[in-house]
C-alpha cells in the first residue's frame, strides 16, 4: 500500500484466499479481510490460492493466452492444471504424497541445511554434479500426471545412512544437485507431456518452487526445444504474495462474483 501510494480508503474491494491451505493461516486472513470489508462497507471476494499463483504473470504485464497448462508447485502444493479459460481451471494431476517444496525442505533437513530448504538446495546444487547419484523417479504410469516424492526422500535417507559423516560433508553439493535433478526431471517431463496431450502452445510455472533456478532453466530449455511458450513469474513473485490474490480477486469481481461475511475457510479447496 505504501509503495503504491494508497491509503485504505482508496481500496474498492477486498480479495482474500479462502483455500486451499493451512486452516489457521486461512482463518487469520479471512478474519482481517472480513473486518475491513465490514468496516468500510466494500465488497469481499474469495480466491483460490492455486488459481492466484497461475495468474501471477499478469502482475508483470505478461499476457496469458488460454488454453494453457499450468504447474503450481510450492511447499504445500504440486498440481498440474489445464486452464481452459481464466475462470475455468481443471486439475489434471497432483502429488500423491509430498509436495515438491516439502520434499526439498525434508531433504535439506536430512542434509543439515537451513530452512526453507528449497533455496538452500538450489544454491548448493549450482556447485554440484547432478549426475553423481542416481535417485529414483516415480513416473506413475504413461498417462498419469500425478507425482510422488516420498520414495525419493526415502532414497536420500538410505544413501546418507550408508555414508560416513565426513563423506556426506564432502559430497553435499553433489547429493543436493542429484536430488534436485530428480524432482526437476519429473516436473518438467510431466508438464510438457500435459502440454502435448492437451494440445496447447503455452505453459505457466508458478508457486514458490518456480523460483528454483534449475527448474526455470529446464522448463525454458524444453519449451524452446518444443516450440512452446513458457511463462514463469519473477522469483520475487513466485512466493505467496498479496499481488497474486489481488489480481485473481479483481478478475472475479469483474465477472460479478461477490462473497459475504460468512465466507468460510476451505483447506482442501
Amino acid at each position: 500500500m505504501k509503495r503504491a501510494d494508497l491509503e485504505l480508503p482508496d481500496v474498492d474491494a477486498i480479495a482474500v484466499t479462502s483455500g486451499p491451505g493451512l486452516i489457521g493461516s486461512l482463518l487469520v486472513g479471512l478474519s482481517v479481510a472480513k473486518g475491513i470489508a465490514f468496516a468500510r462497507s466494500i465488497p469481499i471476494v474469495g480466491v483460490n490460492h492455486i488459481e492466484a499463483h497461475l495468474l501471477t504473470p499478469l502482475a508483470e504485464g505478461i499476457e496469458l493466452s488460454p488454453p494453457f497448462v499450468g504447474l503450481a508447485v510450492s511447499g504445500g502444493h504440486t498440481e498440474f492444471i489445464f486452464v481452459k479459460a481464466l475462470d475455468d481451471l481443471i486439475t489434471i494431476g497432483s502429488t500423491r504424497d509430498d509436495a515438491a517444496g516439502e520434499a526439498f525442505d525434508k531433504a535439506a533437513k536430512l542434509l543439515a541445511l537451513g530452512y526453507p530448504g528449497g533455496p538452500e538446495i538450489d544454491k548448493l546444487s549450482r556447485e554440484g554434479n547432478r549426475e553423481s547419484y542416481s535417485f529414483p523417479r516415480a513416473w506413475l504410469g504413461k498417462d498419469s500426471f500425478d507425482v510422488s516424492f516420498s520414495g525419493l526422500k526415502t532414497a536420500l535417507r538410505y544413501l546418507l545412512a550408508s555414508m560416513p559423516a565426513e563423506k556426506i560433508e564432502k559430497e553435499k553439493k553433489n547429493i543436493a544437485a542429484s536430488f534436485q535433478e530428480a524432482i526437476v526431471d519429473v516436473l518438467v517431463t510431466k508438464l510438457f507431456l500435459a502440454a502435448e496431450k492437451f494440445n496447447v502452445t503455452e505453459v505457466v510455472v508458478a508457486g514458490g518452487v518456480a523460483s528454483n533456478s534449475r527448474l526455470r532453466e529446464e522448463a525454458l530449455r524444453e519449451g524452446k526445444r518444443k516450440g512452446i511458450k513458457v511463462v514463469i513469474p519473477s522469483p520475487s513473485l513466485c512466493m505467496d504474495n498479496a499481488v497474486m490474490v489481488a489480481i485473481a480477486g479483481a478478475l472475479r469481481l469483474e465477472r460479478g462474483e461477490r462473497a459475504n461475511l460468512f465466507l468460510d475457510a476451505l483447506p482442501t479447496l
